[in-house]
Protein backbone atom coordinates (compact mmCIF):
# COMPACT_ATOMS: atom_id res chain seq x y z
CA UNK A 1 0.00 0.00 0.00
CA UNK A 2 1.56 3.34 -0.95
CA UNK A 3 1.71 5.59 2.10
CA UNK A 4 0.71 9.54 1.33
CA UNK A 5 4.42 10.48 2.79
CA UNK A 6 5.48 8.75 -0.41
CA UNK A 7 3.12 10.63 -3.19
CA UNK A 8 5.12 13.60 -3.48
CA UNK A 9 7.43 10.99 -6.31
CA UNK A 10 4.62 9.66 -7.57
CA UNK A 11 3.79 11.11 -11.16
CA UNK A 12 -0.28 10.75 -11.28
CA UNK A 13 -2.07 10.17 -14.24
CA UNK A 14 -4.53 12.98 -15.96
CA UNK A 15 -7.61 13.33 -14.12
CA UNK A 16 -10.07 10.12 -13.90
CA UNK A 17 -13.31 10.39 -15.35
CA UNK A 18 -16.20 11.67 -12.31
CA UNK A 19 -19.07 9.98 -11.60
CA UNK A 20 -22.02 11.55 -9.54
CA UNK A 21 -20.79 9.36 -6.52
CA UNK A 22 -17.79 10.95 -6.69
CA UNK A 23 -19.13 14.85 -7.40
CA UNK A 24 -20.95 14.01 -3.87
CA UNK A 25 -18.16 12.60 -1.99
CA UNK A 26 -16.30 15.98 -3.44
CA UNK A 27 -18.68 17.89 -2.05
CA UNK A 28 -18.91 16.70 1.25
CA UNK A 29 -14.24 16.73 1.16
CA UNK A 30 -11.90 17.32 -1.55
CA UNK A 31 -9.70 15.27 0.59
CA UNK A 32 -12.03 12.02 0.52
CA UNK A 33 -12.47 12.49 -3.28
CA UNK A 34 -8.86 12.55 -3.85
CA UNK A 35 -8.24 9.50 -2.01
CA UNK A 36 -11.46 7.65 -3.79
CA UNK A 37 -9.90 8.19 -6.83
CA UNK A 38 -6.19 8.23 -6.05
CA UNK A 39 -5.95 5.78 -3.05
CA UNK A 40 -9.21 3.62 -2.45
CA UNK A 41 -7.26 1.03 -0.74
CA UNK A 42 -6.83 3.45 2.14
CA UNK A 43 -10.29 3.47 2.61
CA UNK A 44 -11.94 1.30 5.74
CA UNK A 45 -14.37 -1.68 3.82
CA UNK A 46 -18.52 -1.09 4.92
CA UNK A 47 -18.82 -3.05 7.76
CA UNK A 48 -21.79 -5.59 7.48
CA UNK A 49 -24.65 -3.16 8.45
CA UNK A 50 -23.53 -0.32 6.29
CA UNK A 51 -23.20 -3.20 2.99
CA UNK A 52 -26.79 -4.41 3.75
CA UNK A 53 -28.19 -0.69 3.22
CA UNK A 54 -26.18 -0.71 0.20
CA UNK A 55 -27.92 -4.18 -0.57
CA UNK A 56 -31.54 -2.73 0.37
CA UNK A 57 -30.92 0.27 -1.99
CA UNK A 58 -29.90 -1.98 -4.92
CA UNK A 59 -33.60 -4.43 -3.97
CA UNK A 60 -35.84 -1.02 -3.27
CA UNK A 61 -34.27 0.49 -7.03
CA UNK A 62 -35.28 -2.36 -9.01
CA UNK A 63 -38.61 -2.43 -7.90
CA UNK A 64 -39.59 0.84 -8.44
CA UNK A 65 -38.77 -0.22 -12.40
CA UNK A 66 -42.03 -2.28 -11.89
CA UNK A 67 -43.87 1.42 -12.01
CA UNK A 68 -42.83 1.79 -14.91
CA UNK A 69 -43.84 -1.55 -16.74
CA UNK A 70 -42.56 -1.31 -20.31
CA UNK A 71 -39.16 0.42 -19.46
CA UNK A 72 -36.18 -1.21 -20.70
CA UNK A 73 -32.59 -1.75 -18.75
CA UNK A 74 -29.33 -0.52 -20.38
CA UNK A 75 -27.86 -3.84 -19.48
CA UNK A 76 -23.90 -2.74 -20.52
CA UNK A 77 -22.23 -2.83 -16.36
CA UNK A 78 -20.71 -0.16 -14.77
CA UNK A 79 -17.03 -0.85 -16.04
CA UNK A 80 -18.72 -0.84 -19.45
CA UNK A 81 -18.61 2.80 -20.08
CA UNK A 82 -18.90 2.56 -24.40
CA UNK A 83 -21.50 -0.03 -24.24
CA UNK A 84 -23.92 1.72 -21.89
CA UNK A 85 -23.49 5.14 -23.76
CA UNK A 86 -24.25 2.94 -27.35
CA UNK A 87 -27.48 1.17 -25.72
CA UNK A 88 -28.89 4.26 -24.18
CA UNK A 89 -28.20 6.19 -27.19
CA UNK A 90 -30.38 3.52 -28.98
CA UNK A 91 -32.84 3.61 -26.38
CA UNK A 92 -33.78 7.32 -26.46
CA UNK A 93 -33.83 7.28 -30.34
CA UNK A 94 -36.82 4.18 -29.82
CA UNK A 95 -40.11 5.88 -29.69
CA UNK A 96 -41.48 2.80 -28.58
CA UNK A 97 -39.41 2.78 -25.19
CA UNK A 98 -41.37 4.74 -22.60
CA UNK A 99 -38.78 4.71 -20.06
CA UNK A 100 -34.98 3.53 -19.62
CA UNK A 101 -33.03 2.28 -16.41
CA UNK A 102 -29.69 2.63 -15.74
CA UNK A 103 -29.60 4.92 -18.94
CA UNK A 104 -25.23 6.18 -19.61
CA UNK A 105 -24.61 9.83 -20.27
CA UNK A 106 -21.76 11.64 -20.37
CA UNK A 107 -20.75 15.49 -20.51
CA UNK A 108 -17.62 17.35 -19.50
CA UNK A 109 -15.47 14.17 -18.96
CA UNK A 110 -18.89 13.03 -15.89
CA UNK A 111 -20.49 9.72 -16.67
CA UNK A 112 -23.73 9.45 -14.97
CA UNK A 113 -26.57 6.54 -14.79
CA UNK A 114 -29.73 7.41 -14.17
CA UNK A 115 -32.00 5.33 -12.20
CA UNK A 116 -34.94 6.03 -14.09
CA UNK A 117 -35.49 8.44 -17.02
CA UNK A 118 -38.75 8.32 -18.37
CA UNK A 119 -40.21 9.71 -21.75
CA UNK A 120 -42.64 12.68 -21.88
CA UNK A 121 -45.49 12.64 -24.33
CA UNK A 122 -47.60 15.88 -25.36
CA UNK A 123 -51.41 15.25 -25.51
CA UNK A 124 -51.10 14.42 -29.32
CA UNK A 125 -48.86 11.68 -28.28
CA UNK A 126 -45.33 13.12 -29.47
CA UNK A 127 -42.19 13.08 -27.70
CA UNK A 128 -41.39 16.50 -25.84
CA UNK A 129 -38.53 15.69 -23.57
CA UNK A 130 -37.84 13.29 -20.36
CA UNK A 131 -39.04 13.04 -16.79
CA UNK A 132 -35.38 12.23 -14.40
CA UNK A 133 -36.42 9.95 -11.87
CA UNK A 134 -33.72 9.26 -8.82
CA UNK A 135 -34.65 6.51 -6.64
CA UNK A 136 -33.95 6.47 -2.74
CA UNK A 137 -34.46 3.65 -0.33
CA UNK A 138 -34.81 6.17 2.39
CA UNK A 139 -38.16 7.89 3.80
CA UNK A 140 -38.05 11.72 2.86
CA UNK A 141 -35.68 14.41 0.24
CA UNK A 142 -32.57 15.01 1.74
CA UNK A 143 -29.91 17.88 0.39
CA UNK A 144 -27.43 15.09 -0.39
CA UNK A 145 -30.59 13.64 -2.94
CA UNK A 146 -30.74 17.09 -4.58
CA UNK A 147 -26.94 17.65 -5.18
CA UNK A 148 -27.02 14.22 -6.77
CA UNK A 149 -30.20 15.60 -9.10
CA UNK A 150 -28.49 18.39 -9.87
CA UNK A 151 -25.04 16.73 -11.37
CA UNK A 152 -27.14 14.24 -13.21
CA UNK A 153 -29.08 17.32 -14.45
CA UNK A 154 -25.96 18.76 -15.68
CA UNK A 155 -24.77 15.90 -17.64
CA UNK A 156 -28.37 14.93 -19.21
CA UNK A 157 -28.73 18.19 -20.49
CA UNK A 158 -25.35 18.79 -21.76
CA UNK A 159 -25.97 15.45 -23.52
CA UNK A 160 -28.79 16.92 -25.66
CA UNK A 161 -31.47 15.99 -23.76
CA UNK A 162 -34.76 17.88 -22.54
CA UNK A 163 -35.40 17.52 -19.21
CA UNK A 164 -39.38 18.50 -18.19
CA UNK A 165 -38.98 17.75 -14.89
CA UNK A 166 -36.97 16.14 -12.28
CA UNK A 167 -37.93 14.24 -9.72
CA UNK A 168 -36.76 11.98 -6.02
CA UNK A 169 -38.76 8.67 -5.83
CA UNK A 170 -38.78 7.55 -2.59
CA UNK A 171 -40.53 5.20 0.27
CA UNK A 172 -43.43 6.59 2.06
CA UNK A 173 -43.65 5.13 5.51
CA UNK A 174 -47.26 5.72 5.36
CA UNK A 175 -48.13 3.07 3.41
CA UNK A 176 -50.09 0.47 5.13
CA UNK A 177 -49.45 -3.12 3.27
CA UNK A 178 -52.75 -5.42 3.49
CA UNK A 179 -51.87 -9.07 1.99
CA UNK A 180 -52.02 -9.62 -1.56
CA UNK A 181 -49.64 -7.51 -4.47
CA UNK A 182 -47.56 -4.57 -3.03
CA UNK A 183 -49.61 -1.24 -4.69
CA UNK A 184 -46.45 0.61 -5.77
CA UNK A 185 -47.99 3.69 -6.27
CA UNK A 186 -48.63 3.76 -2.48
CA UNK A 187 -45.34 2.21 -1.48
CA UNK A 188 -43.73 5.06 -3.37
CA UNK A 189 -43.84 8.90 -3.38
CA UNK A 190 -42.97 10.70 -6.45
CA UNK A 191 -41.94 14.16 -5.46
CA UNK A 192 -41.31 16.77 -7.92
CA UNK A 193 -37.94 18.83 -7.20
CA UNK A 194 -36.97 20.57 -10.54
CA UNK A 195 -36.84 24.32 -9.11
CA UNK A 196 -34.59 23.12 -6.21
CA UNK A 197 -32.37 21.35 -8.71
CA UNK A 198 -32.27 24.20 -10.73
CA UNK A 199 -30.70 25.77 -8.27
CA UNK A 200 -28.40 23.52 -7.43
CA UNK A 201 -27.91 22.82 -10.67
CA UNK A 202 -25.90 26.65 -11.51
CA UNK A 203 -23.36 25.89 -9.36
CA UNK A 204 -22.33 22.71 -10.57
CA UNK A 205 -19.95 23.21 -13.69
CA UNK A 206 -17.80 25.60 -11.32
CA UNK A 207 -17.38 22.52 -8.44
CA UNK A 208 -16.38 19.88 -11.37
CA UNK A 209 -14.02 22.58 -12.09
CA UNK A 210 -12.59 22.67 -8.73
CA UNK A 211 -12.59 18.59 -7.84
CA UNK A 212 -10.66 17.97 -11.90
CA UNK A 213 -7.78 20.57 -10.49
CA UNK A 214 -7.92 18.83 -6.70
CA UNK A 215 -7.44 15.59 -8.70
CA UNK A 216 -4.37 16.59 -10.51
CA UNK A 217 -2.28 17.73 -7.86
CA UNK A 218 0.46 15.06 -6.91
CA UNK A 219 -1.05 15.69 -2.63
CA UNK A 220 -3.94 15.48 -1.28
CA UNK A 221 -5.42 18.85 -0.52
CA UNK A 222 -4.42 19.44 3.46
CA UNK A 223 -8.23 19.27 5.29
CA UNK A 224 -7.94 18.51 8.78
CA UNK A 225 -10.80 16.15 9.74
CA UNK A 226 -13.66 17.40 11.52
CA UNK A 227 -17.61 16.97 11.48
CA UNK A 228 -17.92 17.04 7.85
CA UNK A 229 -16.04 14.11 8.13
CA UNK A 230 -19.76 12.05 9.29
CA UNK A 231 -22.10 14.90 6.82
CA UNK A 232 -23.91 13.94 4.91
CA UNK A 233 -22.57 10.27 4.96
CA UNK A 234 -19.41 8.75 7.47
CA UNK A 235 -16.18 8.80 5.23
CA UNK A 236 -14.37 5.65 4.55
CA UNK A 237 -11.20 7.68 4.90
CA UNK A 238 -11.78 8.94 8.75
CA UNK A 239 -9.89 6.15 9.93
CA UNK A 240 -6.65 6.85 7.50
CA UNK A 241 -6.92 10.68 8.29
CA UNK A 242 -7.12 10.04 12.07
CA UNK A 243 -4.72 7.23 12.85
CA UNK A 244 -1.80 9.44 14.01
CA UNK A 245 -4.17 12.05 16.21
CA UNK A 246 -3.63 11.40 20.08
CA UNK A 247 -5.49 9.28 21.97
CA UNK A 248 -7.36 12.05 23.79
CA UNK A 249 -8.24 14.06 20.57
CA UNK A 250 -11.00 16.75 21.28
CA UNK A 251 -13.22 15.15 18.59
CA UNK A 252 -13.28 12.34 20.22
CA UNK A 253 -15.12 14.37 23.36
CA UNK A 254 -18.84 13.19 23.16
CA UNK A 255 -22.21 15.04 23.10
CA UNK A 256 -22.65 18.59 21.46
CA UNK A 257 -20.15 19.49 18.39
CA UNK A 258 -20.98 22.83 18.88
CA UNK A 259 -18.45 22.73 22.38
CA UNK A 260 -15.47 20.86 20.42
CA UNK A 261 -16.10 23.81 17.97
CA UNK A 262 -15.72 26.44 20.10
CA UNK A 263 -12.82 24.33 21.46
CA UNK A 264 -10.92 23.90 18.57
CA UNK A 265 -10.88 27.79 17.79
CA UNK A 266 -9.87 28.29 21.15
CA UNK A 267 -6.47 26.07 20.01
CA UNK A 268 -7.52 23.12 22.18
CA UNK A 269 -6.68 20.10 20.69
CA UNK A 270 -6.41 17.32 23.18
CA UNK A 271 -9.44 16.51 25.95
CA UNK A 272 -6.81 17.20 28.75
CA UNK A 273 -6.46 20.62 27.57
CA UNK A 274 -10.18 22.03 28.02
CA UNK A 275 -9.64 25.01 29.83
CA UNK A 276 -11.49 24.35 33.71
CA UNK A 277 -14.57 26.29 33.74
CA UNK A 278 -15.77 25.05 30.43
CA UNK A 279 -19.26 24.49 30.32
CA UNK A 280 -19.89 20.90 29.52
CA UNK A 281 -22.64 18.48 29.94
CA UNK A 282 -22.27 15.92 32.71
CA UNK A 283 -20.73 13.07 30.31
CA UNK A 284 -18.16 15.57 28.70
CA UNK A 285 -17.36 15.84 32.55
CA UNK A 286 -16.72 12.31 32.98
CA UNK A 287 -14.40 11.94 29.77
CA UNK A 288 -12.25 14.90 30.90
CA UNK A 289 -11.89 13.65 34.55
CA UNK A 290 -10.97 10.41 33.01
CA UNK A 291 -11.17 8.68 36.40
CA UNK A 292 -13.89 5.90 37.49
CA UNK A 293 -16.60 7.80 39.53
CA UNK A 294 -19.18 6.08 41.51
CA UNK A 295 -22.82 7.22 42.72
CA UNK A 296 -23.51 6.76 46.26
CA UNK A 297 -27.14 5.71 44.98
CA UNK A 298 -25.49 3.01 42.70
CA UNK A 299 -26.27 -0.06 45.41
CA UNK A 300 -29.56 1.34 46.27
CA UNK A 301 -30.99 1.38 42.76
CA UNK A 302 -29.44 -2.34 41.82
CA UNK A 303 -31.32 -3.50 44.57
CA UNK A 304 -34.83 -2.45 43.49
CA UNK A 305 -35.31 -5.39 41.22
CA UNK A 306 -37.47 -8.04 42.57
CA UNK A 307 -36.67 -11.99 41.72
CA UNK A 308 -36.18 -13.49 39.24
CA UNK A 309 -34.59 -11.12 37.51
CA UNK A 310 -35.72 -11.68 33.60
CA UNK A 311 -33.08 -10.45 31.17
CA UNK A 312 -34.87 -9.64 27.85
CA UNK A 313 -32.94 -8.38 24.40
CA UNK A 314 -34.94 -8.42 20.88
CA UNK A 315 -33.32 -8.62 17.82
CA UNK A 316 -35.35 -6.60 15.09
CA UNK A 317 -35.60 -6.40 11.58
CA UNK A 318 -36.90 -3.00 9.42
CA UNK A 319 -37.96 -4.48 5.29
CA UNK A 320 -38.49 -1.32 3.22
CA UNK A 321 -40.92 -3.72 1.23
CA UNK A 322 -43.46 -4.62 3.96
CA UNK A 323 -44.39 -8.38 3.71
CA UNK A 324 -46.67 -9.14 6.52
CA UNK A 325 -50.26 -7.64 6.77
CA UNK A 326 -51.00 -4.65 8.56
CA UNK A 327 -46.96 -3.74 8.41
CA UNK A 328 -45.36 -0.51 7.24
CA UNK A 329 -42.04 -0.04 5.54
CA UNK A 330 -39.01 0.36 7.53
CA UNK A 331 -41.43 -1.14 10.85
CA UNK A 332 -39.40 -3.08 13.45
CA UNK A 333 -40.39 -6.44 13.51
CA UNK A 334 -39.59 -8.82 16.58
CA UNK A 335 -37.85 -12.03 14.94
CA UNK A 336 -35.84 -13.01 18.30
CA UNK A 337 -35.41 -12.76 21.71
CA UNK A 338 -33.22 -13.77 24.60
CA UNK A 339 -34.17 -14.06 27.74
CA UNK A 340 -31.40 -15.33 31.12
CA UNK A 341 -33.53 -15.84 34.11
CA UNK A 342 -31.65 -15.31 37.62
CA UNK A 343 -32.97 -16.31 40.82
CA UNK A 344 -32.40 -14.85 44.49
CA UNK A 345 -29.67 -17.75 44.60
CA UNK A 346 -28.43 -16.74 41.66
CA UNK A 347 -28.88 -19.61 39.98
CA UNK A 348 -29.53 -18.59 35.89
CA UNK A 349 -31.10 -20.34 33.36
CA UNK A 350 -31.28 -19.06 29.85
CA UNK A 351 -34.37 -19.27 27.38
CA UNK A 352 -34.62 -18.34 23.79
CA UNK A 353 -36.51 -17.94 20.52
CA UNK A 354 -36.08 -16.95 16.81
CA UNK A 355 -38.53 -17.16 13.91
CA UNK A 356 -37.27 -19.31 11.47
CA UNK A 357 -40.09 -19.17 8.83
CA UNK A 358 -41.44 -16.37 5.78
CA UNK A 359 -44.27 -16.16 8.19
CA UNK A 360 -45.51 -12.85 10.40
CA UNK A 361 -43.45 -13.61 13.59
CA UNK A 362 -45.37 -11.60 15.90
CA UNK A 363 -47.81 -13.47 17.40
CA UNK A 364 -45.71 -16.73 17.96
CA UNK A 365 -43.18 -14.48 18.68
CA UNK A 366 -45.04 -12.92 21.49
CA UNK A 367 -46.95 -15.64 23.25
CA UNK A 368 -43.65 -17.75 23.64
CA UNK A 369 -42.41 -14.34 25.54
CA UNK A 370 -44.86 -14.22 27.89
CA UNK A 371 -44.59 -18.05 28.58
CA UNK A 372 -40.84 -17.43 29.19
CA UNK A 373 -41.68 -14.30 31.34
CA UNK A 374 -44.33 -15.20 33.48
CA UNK A 375 -46.15 -13.07 36.24
CA UNK A 376 -43.47 -12.67 38.39
CA UNK A 377 -39.68 -10.71 38.59
CA UNK A 378 -38.20 -7.70 37.16
CA UNK A 379 -37.68 -7.83 33.32
CA UNK A 380 -33.73 -6.21 32.74
CA UNK A 381 -33.31 -4.12 29.80
CA UNK A 382 -30.50 -2.05 28.10
CA UNK A 383 -32.66 0.98 26.30
CA UNK A 384 -36.45 2.29 26.18
CA UNK A 385 -36.07 -0.07 22.83
CA UNK A 386 -37.79 -3.37 24.52
CA UNK A 387 -40.30 -1.20 25.81
CA UNK A 388 -41.65 0.02 22.19
CA UNK A 389 -41.33 -3.46 20.76
CA UNK A 390 -43.68 -4.80 23.58
CA UNK A 391 -45.85 -1.77 23.09
CA UNK A 392 -46.15 -1.99 19.30
CA UNK A 393 -47.04 -5.73 20.06
CA UNK A 394 -49.84 -5.36 22.05
CA UNK A 395 -51.31 -2.59 19.73
CA UNK A 396 -51.19 -5.08 16.63
CA UNK A 397 -51.97 -8.16 18.82
CA UNK A 398 -55.60 -7.53 20.69
CA UNK A 399 -55.81 -11.22 22.19
CA UNK A 400 -52.17 -10.41 23.50
CA UNK A 401 -52.62 -6.48 24.33
CA UNK A 402 -53.37 -6.74 28.50
CA UNK A 403 -51.02 -9.90 29.09
CA UNK A 404 -48.32 -7.58 26.93
CA UNK A 405 -49.04 -4.56 28.69
CA UNK A 406 -48.66 -5.59 32.15
CA UNK A 407 -45.18 -6.89 31.26
CA UNK A 408 -44.27 -3.04 30.03
CA UNK A 409 -44.85 -2.17 34.13
CA UNK A 410 -42.36 -4.93 34.66
CA UNK A 411 -39.33 -3.58 33.01
CA UNK A 412 -36.43 -2.61 34.62
CA UNK A 413 -33.70 -0.19 32.53
CA UNK A 414 -29.90 -0.53 33.01
CA UNK A 415 -29.12 1.69 30.79
CA UNK A 416 -29.71 4.95 32.96
CA UNK A 417 -28.93 3.31 35.76
CA UNK A 418 -25.52 2.90 34.55
CA UNK A 419 -25.28 6.58 32.70
CA UNK A 420 -26.26 8.26 36.14
CA UNK A 421 -24.56 6.51 38.52
CA UNK A 422 -21.27 5.07 37.49
CA UNK A 423 -18.42 5.80 35.12
CA UNK A 424 -15.07 4.16 33.62
CA UNK A 425 -12.51 5.55 31.82
CA UNK A 426 -12.75 2.76 29.20
CA UNK A 427 -16.04 3.99 28.30
CA UNK A 428 -14.86 6.47 26.22
CA UNK A 429 -17.82 8.57 27.22
CA UNK A 430 -19.79 5.73 25.34
CA UNK A 431 -22.67 4.11 27.35
CA UNK A 432 -23.88 1.40 24.55
CA UNK A 433 -23.55 -2.04 26.11
CA UNK A 434 -20.54 -2.72 23.16
CA UNK A 435 -18.58 -0.18 25.33
CA UNK A 436 -20.18 -0.85 29.18
CA UNK A 437 -19.34 -4.36 28.58
CA UNK A 438 -15.34 -4.99 28.05
CA UNK A 439 -14.80 -2.02 30.68
CA UNK A 440 -16.87 -3.83 33.52
CA UNK A 441 -16.41 -7.45 32.47
CA UNK A 442 -13.42 -7.92 30.38
CA UNK A 443 -13.68 -11.61 30.33
CA UNK A 444 -16.80 -10.82 28.38
CA UNK A 445 -17.14 -9.52 24.98
CA UNK A 446 -18.22 -10.00 21.50
CA UNK A 447 -14.98 -10.44 20.00
CA UNK A 448 -15.42 -14.08 19.40
CA UNK A 449 -19.03 -13.99 18.00
CA UNK A 450 -19.72 -14.14 14.07
CA UNK A 451 -22.61 -11.37 14.83
CA UNK A 452 -21.18 -8.64 17.00
CA UNK A 453 -24.03 -5.75 16.32
CA UNK A 454 -27.53 -5.77 15.91
CA UNK A 455 -27.00 -4.24 12.01
CA UNK A 456 -25.55 -7.07 11.42
CA UNK A 457 -28.37 -9.77 13.03
CA UNK A 458 -30.57 -8.17 10.95
CA UNK A 459 -29.09 -8.50 7.92
CA UNK A 460 -28.01 -12.11 8.40
CA UNK A 461 -31.11 -12.80 9.24
CA UNK A 462 -32.81 -11.22 6.10
CA UNK A 463 -30.73 -13.24 4.28
CA UNK A 464 -31.68 -16.83 6.47
CA UNK A 465 -35.15 -16.76 5.99
CA UNK A 466 -35.44 -15.01 2.66
CA UNK A 467 -32.32 -15.24 0.26
CA UNK A 468 -30.55 -18.75 1.37
CA UNK A 469 -31.65 -21.86 -0.08
CA UNK A 470 -28.59 -23.96 1.72
CA UNK A 471 -29.64 -25.63 4.61
CA UNK A 472 -25.99 -26.10 6.49
CA UNK A 473 -25.29 -21.92 5.80
CA UNK A 474 -28.82 -21.12 7.31
CA UNK A 475 -28.12 -23.37 10.02
CA UNK A 476 -24.20 -21.28 10.50
CA UNK A 477 -26.40 -17.99 10.48
CA UNK A 478 -29.06 -19.15 12.87
CA UNK A 479 -26.02 -20.54 14.96
CA UNK A 480 -24.44 -16.60 15.08
CA UNK A 481 -27.89 -15.04 15.83
CA UNK A 482 -28.73 -17.07 18.69
CA UNK A 483 -25.15 -16.26 20.32
CA UNK A 484 -25.44 -12.88 19.11
CA UNK A 485 -28.84 -12.21 21.51
CA UNK A 486 -27.98 -14.47 24.04
CA UNK A 487 -24.45 -12.39 24.96
CA UNK A 488 -26.75 -9.57 25.02
CA UNK A 489 -28.27 -10.65 27.88
CA UNK A 490 -25.72 -12.28 29.86
CA UNK A 491 -24.04 -9.35 29.25
CA UNK A 492 -26.91 -7.43 31.28
CA UNK A 493 -26.57 -10.26 34.11
CA UNK A 494 -22.73 -9.60 34.38
CA UNK A 495 -23.00 -6.33 34.77
CA UNK A 496 -25.45 -6.42 36.89
CA UNK A 497 -23.44 -8.34 38.95
CA UNK A 498 -19.91 -6.42 38.59
CA UNK A 499 -21.64 -3.28 39.69
CA UNK A 500 -23.13 -5.05 42.61
CA UNK A 501 -19.74 -6.28 43.74
CA UNK A 502 -18.02 -2.77 42.94
CA UNK A 503 -20.94 -0.80 45.14
CA UNK A 504 -20.19 -3.55 48.24
CA UNK A 505 -16.37 -2.86 47.85
CA UNK A 506 -17.06 0.69 47.63
CA UNK A 507 -19.63 0.74 51.30
CA UNK A 508 -17.22 -1.43 52.97
CA UNK A 509 -14.35 1.00 52.45
CA UNK A 510 -16.22 4.39 52.16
Amino acid sequence: MTELSDLSSVALPKAPRLSKSKFLSGLQCHKRLYLEVHHPALATKPDAATQAMFDMGTEVGELARARFPDGVLVTAGYRQTEAALAQTAELVQDLTVPAIFEAAFMHNGVLIRADILERVMTAEEQPCGWRLIEVKSSTKVKDVHLEDLAVQSEVIIGAGLTLISVCLMHINTGYLYRNGEIDLTELFAIQDRSEAVALRRAAVPERLAAMTHILLQTLPPAIEPDRHCHIPYDCPFWEHCTKDKPERWIHYLPGSKQVVDQLTQQGVTTIDEIPAGTKLSPVQRRVKENVEWMSEKLGPVLQSVQYPVHHLDFETIMLAVPRFSETRPYQALPVQWSNHIEQASGELRHEEFLHKDVSDPRKVLAEALLESLGDRGSICVYSPYERSIVEQLAAALPSLKSALSRIVSRLWDLFPIVRDHYYHPAFGGSYSIKSVLPAIVPSLAYDDLAIKEGGHAASQYYRMVFVETDWVERATIEEALLRYCARDTLAMVELRRALKEKSKMKGATG
